[in-house]
């Protein structure tokens, strides 16, 4: 089958590697659709060098430990292996792969009790698009943040994969939402559904005299203080991820940022709640997913589609911010 597969760290190319196996509790999918992350050029690039420490399953010295790329997939089971009885060939799922990578391939087995049913009515991109990034802006406002009615809710970076997510979750979860962008994405997080927009080249959210009941914050690119004084009494500040490197080699990168808010959470006695999301695949979140985009209420924005021998292209699209929503390979 042919795949992207990397054996060092910056260097990608398209390769004839053996077709996997499913083993037990494992189910083979034909890949149709894939879509590119942030957690890919990460890992891509080895980038920042603190995260070959601190994720040594997932990035060795020289290289990462798994040599095919991707984590985000949809497409048609193949085969199943042995306990599995949930799933048959032939039928139509989407899933995330997490530290297994591997989704940018003509084929990939995954954990079967980690994959669910494709949702009805959307296009193999636009599921493909969905497991990791709408999973984790599920994860932050409905389980962390407990979103609900009244509840005000502020996104930064709410133009990108996982804040165009998080824009209709918010709504959908009955909060209202604020959305931080640049100018060019104003039109679009209000189309997804943003009550008030704050074009970051004009105003400074941290500084508008008003406070939220959960600040997501996606961007990484303020500190902590900064996020701390955007959030109201008894609210939470939930962080994931951000940061790009813009071609250029980082040492702690949104690692400094994530870090430090770890140890606030740990020490800090007053002030708000602090949550760094550690979103692993989840049937829940995949379900949740499902069922907010069957009932109308989620549809996936996808900015550019390019074809498996294009992955390398697609990464350097998302890494250096020129992507708005998500980017998706098509296989």
């Amino acid at each position: 089958m042919k795949a992207i597969y990397q054996e060092k760290y910056g260097v990608l190319g398209l390769e004839d590697v053996a077709e996997p196996e499913p083993g037990r509790g494992e189910v083979r999918v034909r890949v149709r659709a894939a879509s590119v992350n942030a957690r890919d050029w990460h890992v891509m690039r080895g980038d920042p060098y603190l995260g070959r420490l601190m994720l040594p399953a997932v990035m060795g010295p020289r290289g990462p430990r798994r040599r095919i790329r991707g984590t985000d997939f949809a497409g048609t089971v193949e085969s199943v292996g042995a306990e599995v009885d949930r799933f048959r060939p032939g039928d139509e799922v989407y899933g995330d792969l997490g530290d297994a990578h591997g989704a940018f391939a003509e084929y990939v087995c995954a954990p079967a009790d980690e994959i669910e049913f494709k949702p009805a009515g959307l296009s193999w991109e636009e599921a493909a698009s969905m497991p990791l990034a709408g999973g984790t802006a599920l994860m932050g406002l409905r389980d962390v943040g407990r979103v609900r009615a009244g509840r005000s809710v502020l996104i930064n970076g709410a133009s990108g994969g996982v804040g165009t997510f998080a824009v209709q979750i918010g709504r959908a979860l009955g909060g209202s939402v604020t959305a931080v962008c640049n100018p060019r994405n104003v039109e679009l997080v209000r189309s997804l559904g943003a009550d008030d927009v704050v074009d970051y080249t004009r105003g400074d959210f941290t500084r508008l005299g008003r406070r939220f009941d959960v600040v997501f914050d996606l961007v990484g690119n303020r500190s902590l203080s900064d996020l701390r004084r955007a959030v109201a009494p008894g609210g939470v500040l939930v962080l994931s991820g951000g940061g790009t490197s813009r071609g250029r080699a980082q040492v702690f990168g949104p690692m400094r940022l994530i870090i430090g808010a770890q140890i606030a959470a740990k020490l800090s006695r007053s002030g708000p709640q602090i949550v760094v999301l550690a979103t692993r695949p989840s049937r829940d979140l995949l379900t949740g997913l499902r069922e907010l985009a069957e009932s109308g209420r989620l549809t996936p924005a996808v900015d550019r589609t390019y074809q498996l021998a294009e992955v390398p292209e697609a990464i350097r699209y998302l890494e250096l911010e020129h992507a708005r929503a998500k980017v998706v390979i098509t296989v």
